[in-house]
């Protein structure tokens, strides 16, 4: 299944974010958004950015960019910030509630930023935030580390690549979770026939037996099978009790 992500650089223009020594938490926030992108895009998913330049949007107006563009996720970036330089360090991800899939990524991209070395708080609900409360998809909001951290400065720049690399594998990984596989059923064939007419004496046969048969049309032949299991012990069954009858049988799934 192709999905298309909603990524959004936090702040910008006007609005700086967080500011530390002359460093402002717009620029990283963009920076990482574009290359987590980039790994999202390469590996064939839809991306849709909110802002790829240095422009202000006010975070309705970034809800309202989500939703016309009709995304299956929303993931904002931004840095984080204490009162006094180098007080706290680490990353977490807000959401708006601790359910559903977008808790279980938020873990996942904590887990994988906790991996390279970031402190991990965890993942906090903020219902109040309008870019989470606002947005129609499953969003989360991730904090990269604090912009006014030496530490975790010093992370998110020497290291720059890898956590764009983590994030967007804790993404795909989550969202390939997400993909349930269609389950194997097994059937059993007891002929395949060119003549419509002859897999039909056949199925009318087996239907006044009592077998759930069924008519399967495939590369032009007429395939009459028996039952679709989800375990093969119970399609050996059927095939033996069919065997026992004189008819030659075979399991297909």
């Amino acid at each position: 299944m192709t999905y298309k992500i909603i990524l959004d650089a936090g702040h910008g223009g006007a609005d700086p974010g967080a500011v530390s020594r002359g460093r402002q938490e717009k620029d990283d926030n963009l920076a990482l958004t574009l290359a987590v992108g980039k790994i999202l895009s390469d590996s064939g998913t839809e991306v849709v950015y909110t802002r790829t330049a240095d422009v202000y949007q006010m975070p309705s107006e970034k809800a309202s960019i989500a939703n016309e563009a009709g995304g299956d996720y929303f993931i904002s970036f931004h840095r984080n910030s204490s009162p006094s330089e180098n007080q706290y360090e680490g990353v977490e991800v807000l959401v708006y509630d601790k359910t559903g899939i977008k808790y279980e990524m938020a873990e996942n991209i904590v887990g994988a930023l906790g991996a390279l070395g970031f402190r991990e708080i965890g993942v906090k609900a903020r219902p109040d935030l309008t870019v989470l409360r606002r947005t129609k998809m499953p969003a989360l909001l991730i904090e990269t580390g604090f912009l006014n951290s030496d530490g975790d400065n010093r992370l998110f720049d020497e290291k720059f690549e890898e956590i764009a690399t983590a994030i967007a594998e804790a993404i795909l990984g989550t969202l390939n979770e997400e993909t349930v596989e269609s389950p194997v059923y097994y059937r059993v064939q007891t002929g395949a026939f060119r003549s419509r007419e002859n897999a039909d004496r056949m199925l009318y046969q087996l239907d006044d037996r009592g077998y759930p048969a069924f008519l399967l049309f495939e590369n032009g032949l007429y395939k009459v099978q028996v039952g679709a299991y989800l375990q093969l012990g119970n399609a050996i069954s059927m095939e033996q009790r069919l065997r026992d009858e004189g008819y030659s049988t075979v399991i297909v799934t």
